[in-house]
């Protein structure tokens, strides 16, 4: 048996399912906890190569050393410049520790769950997994950094409009008069419901994509296995050829669902930070303009 028959298995949601460990703790807080390591560890090596050397150094002290230090510093530019700033304005270092903090922490927890370390667990002898699967595929992971986001988003908000601007955004900029009040009715509810529903979307998007991709990418690798067992070598080696090669494309996919869902989230973050950092008087003009 070649590698990827061994890596199947006969249900596709094991790869998926978090597993109870010991007091409290399960194997995706293990794997959260080693992906936040790791990003702190990486993402501070990176920094020191970032940062500006020595004046002995000349000119060189200001060239960023090594092409993954360069790689981070793309990144991070990128999202500063062209993403969040564009969002928030004159308040983009106010809320880019956070927002970056976010966006390399589901990054990370993402990268990870791509490495199947569950099955190497497995192929070991280890009837017990300790670390494995992404934890980014639990909603309660992703329900939490939700609520973090949802603390964030309505707190600065009613700091920056006080609270008296906060409540009244909830009318949705309808002005407040005799006969807006039924239009007020229903917009205050309506407002308040999406108070919840943002994060609450981002929470679920984040947890179906992660999940979803992991359980095609074990369906395909089972494929690879059951055509060999069911039809035998001769038989079953077209299918398995197809599915290994499907299983690859799959995994280069995955990959850049990791970066492109750490984005959205991170992105979708900083546009609802912003949307509360203006005044009900502003809805007016902007529908004028």
């Amino acid at each position: 048996m070649f590698l990827p028959t061994i890596l199947a298995a006969s249900d596709p949601i094991s790869h998926v399912v978090d597993k109870p460990l010991f007091g409290g703790f399960t194997m995706h807080v293990v794997t959260m906890l080693v992906a936040s390591l790791l990003t702190v560890w990486v993402l501070n090596i990176a920094a020191k190569r970032i940062a500006t050397g020595s004046e002995s150094q000349g000119h060189d002290r200001y060239v960023t050393k090594g092409s993954f230090a360069q790689m981070i510093e793309v990144i991070v530019l990128y999202l500063r410049d062209s993403v969040i700033r564009p969002q928030l304005g004159k308040d983009t270092n106010k809320f880019l520790p956070y927002l970056l903090t976010l966006f390399f922490f589901i990054l990370f927890n993402n990268l990870l769950g791509l490495v199947p370390l569950v099955d190497l667990q497995h192929l070991f002898g280890m009837h017990t997994t300790f670390i494995g699967g992404t934890a980014t595929g639990n909603l309660a992971v992703t329900g939490a950094l939700a609520t973090i986001a949802f603390f964030v988003i309505n707190i600065s908000g009613m700091i920056y409009l006080g609270p008296k601007h906060y409540f009244l955004h909830l009318t949705g900029g309808v002005p407040l008069t005799l006969g807006m009040i039924p239009v007020i009715l229903i917009m205050v509810p309506v407002e308040i419901m999406g108070m919840f529903i943002k994060p609450a979307a981002l929470a679920i998007r984040l947890f179906a994509n992660m999940t979803a991709g992991h359980v095609l990418l074990a369906v395909l690798m089972g494929f690879t296995a059951a055509g060999l067992e069911a039809i035998g070598p001769v038989g079953g080696a077209p299918i398995t050829l197809i599915s290994l090669v499907a299983a690859v494309g799959i995994m280069f996919l995955e990959i850049f669902v990791a970066f492109l869902q750490a984005f959205i989230f991170m992105f979708l973050t900083a546009l609802f930070i912003a949307q509360l950092r203006h005044h009900p008087d502003d809805h007016a003009e902007h529908a004028h303009a």
